[in-house]
């Protein structure tokens, strides 16, 4: 239970300890309206990295999701653009692709049993040539529905605006806290992840679990790559190149363990929110360079890997040692 906990209560420290930080320099900070807007930023980060939580959990890796939303931006603004297809129609036909292109993925990786690594970063070879084959430039969409739902946000006290995406990623989050520790799925990623062999043993199917963990990290890459082209009102073929390095990096700072079976997706929320602080601290602050978020992600990362390695070998030395018995 400590092993399990402890990863996210270091996190929600950082998170808290930063936050204060921030609130002392930047009073601006306490204001409403900053937490809508890094929701808001973030929106697209979030709800990649729900999915990526699932992978890593099962002790694997998505390279691809980058792609995936560079793919889904060009795809919709050449369907709703040129191709005069609707974005009701386009969402979920895009959906659907993304969902299929995860679950051929998933399939790969059991089947062939190849490393996820080498799956997925072929997956994000292709896709991302297969962007640049529909538009190389940069496409932008112009439709009524774009601009309602960009538009589309709900005040909150402090005059804070919680945008339609804001409010999305949120129910992503809750949806794979629910998924994660509510459903018979939820208990086989961490069954797999843990140990796949006694997860086989106990009669679970790897290659269906497999499958349908790839399938829901590039669907939900899939909303996220939507949720984007609302955010920039484009498609781009070199959108979202380093978000699968970013969405990782949000799901280990999260405490998440990268040797999977271990880690939740609330403490990737509050990876992606820390990510969120970092940058919105840098605007604020005009005399650093934007690299500097780079720079303490990358330090938080190496701390956090440090962490759960020195959290593994300690669980793992304490069940090892022998039992001392006392005489009377």
């Amino acid at each position: 239970m400590i092993k399990r906990n402890l990863p996210l209560m270091i996190t929600l420290a950082v998170f808290v300890l930063g936050y204060l930080y921030c609130l002392t320099q930047f009073p601006g900070f306490a204001s409403t309206r900053v937490i809508c807007n890094i929701l808001t930023d973030n929106a697209f980060l979030g709800i990649i990295a729900v999915g990526m939580t699932f992978v890593i959990l099962s002790g694997g890796i998505d390279l691809s999701v980058g792609s995936v939303i560079a793919f889904t931006g060009v795809f919709l603004a050449k369907a709703i653009g040129f191709w005069g297809i609707s974005p009701l129609v386009a969402f979920p036909l895009v959906l659907v692709m993304g969902c299929a292109f995860g679950a051929f993925m998933g399939l790969l990786i059991d089947a062939l049993k190849i490393p996820a690594f080498i799956i997925t970063l072929a997956g994000m070879f292709f896709l991302r040539g297969v962007s640049y084959l529909i538009s190389e430039e940069s496409i932008p969409i112009n439709h009524p529905v774009y601009d309602a739902l960009s538009g589309l946000a709900w005040t909150i006290p402090g005059g804070g605006r919680l945008s339609a995406m804001g409010l999305l990623m949120l129910l992503v989050v809750i949806g794979g806290i629910f998924m994660a520790h509510r459903t018979r799925f939820g208990n086989q990623v961490y069954a797999i992840g843990g140990n796949a062999t006694s997860a086989n043993l106990m009669g679970i199917s790897t290659r269906s679990t497999t499958i349908r963990i790839y399938m829901l990290s590039t669907g939900l890459a899939t909303l996220a790559g939507i949720v984007f082209s609302i955010y920039t009102q484009a498609g781009y073929a070199l959108a979202g190149v380093g978000v699968e390095l970013d969405a990782i990096a949000s799901v280990v700072i999260g405490g998440t363990l990268l040797s999977g079976g271990v880690g939740t997706v609330l403490g990737t929320l509050f990876g992606v929110a820390i990510q969120g602080l970092i940058q919105t601290y840098i605007n604020f602050d005009a005399t650093l360079s934007s690299w500097w978020t780079k720079i303490a992600i990358g330090i938080l990362l190496f701390i956090f890997i440090a962490l759960q390695r020195g959290l593994t070998v300690l669980w793992e030395n304490r069940q090892s040692s022998p039992v001392t018995r006392v005489g009377h």
